[in-house]
């Protein structure tokens, strides 16, 4: 079975956000910090469940450069 693109995006390491970042926007990150997002307990239709954590990725420009969100 074959991996989601979601699922590979939340494997990729520092160097390859920056990469991503720099192919899809044209903008060189001077720096990139990557945070875990844990699992939250919850409760669906009255039964114990998690929610599904993941990684986050703050990436920080040069003065002046910008990233525009469609």
């Amino acid at each position: 079975m074959e991996e989601s693109p979601r699922r590979q995006v939340a494997l990729w390491n520092k160097t390859e956000i920056k990469k991503a970042i720099f192919a899809l926007y044209k903008v060189k990150p001077t720096k990139v910090n990557v945070l875990r997002i844990p699992k939250k307990n919850v409760k669906m239709r009255g039964m114990p469940s998690t929610k599904g954590g993941g990684r986050k990725a703050v990436v920080y420009l040069k003065e002046g450069d910008k990233i525009e969100l469609i």
